[in-house]
């Protein structure tokens, strides 16, 4: 499989005044394509930043970060809206929907700005919320929300699905579902999925299972037989 993203001695320093926080401390990983990765780690060792690097939304200290063999870290602001764009999707814990949007405008917002989107309704309806299109988010569940959240990121059929803490904010049967729709996307669309999650469980699921302790990577597992959503458990 072709590398998609990689980076390379990657470190990532946040100052306080006199106080520095060393977040990533020489992190060196490759993610493949159609590869669907899990980030595990306490809290406070690196995988946010790490993941915000991945995104373009932060840039590194030091080291490299490679989208398809070009550096990120030489793109100028422009460019980098425009990786952001076309190339990466979004999940968070929090939805960050906007509230005077319905279900369909939500997602179909994020179509206009990528250059080879789904259909918005078709995704709507693989993701349970046919009949909820014209709903605003006031009058959603939170794991309707955030089924919204992952259509709206995975409509504009990204490369790159980047997914921190899906899970975090719903019950456990719900945030079976919301895994399952990631496995999907992954298994069918071919897309690389990255999910960052405090719960070993889900690590089940992924190709991979990258541990992060201190800013570091602890350790790798690959995972040759990885499980369905529908049998994960935490």
């Amino acid at each position: 499989m072709e590398t998609i993203i990689q980076t390379r001695n990657l470190h990532k320093t946040f100052y306080n005044g006199e106080v520095s926080v060393h977040a990533l401390k020489g992190v060196n990983l490759d993610f493949r394509e159609g590869e669907l990765v899990v980030i595990l780690g306490p809290s406070g060792s690196g995988k946010s930043t790490m993941l915000n690097i991945l995104g373009g939304m932060d840039t590194p200290t030091q080291g490299e970060i490679l989208y398809r063999g070009t550096p990120l870290q030489n793109m100028n602001k422009y460019e980098l809206t425009m990786f952001r764009r076309k190339a990466v999707g979004f999940i968070f814990q929090f939805y960050n929907l906007m509230p005077n949007l319905t279900t369909y405008e939500n997602v179909a917002l994020a179509t206009e700005i990528a250059d080879n989107p789904l259909d918005t309704a078709q995704v709507l309806d693989e993701v349970g919320l046919g009949d909820r299109k014209d709903h605003f988010p006031s009058q959603l569940s939170g794991g309707q929300q955030q089924r919204v959240a992952i259509a709206r990121a995975i409509a504009k059929n990204p490369d790159l699905l980047l997914c921190d803490e899906p899970t975090g904010a719903l019950d456990y049967e719900t945030g079976k579902q919301v895994l399952d729709f990631l496995q999907k996307f992954n298994r069918t669309m071919g897309k690389t999925v990255l999910v960052i999650t405090h719960n070993a469980g889900i690590g089940k699921m992924a190709d991979r299972v990258v541990y992060f302790r201190d800013g570091r990577i602890d350790k790798v597992e690959v995972n040759p037989h990885p499980v369905t959503a529908e049998e994960v458990s935490w």
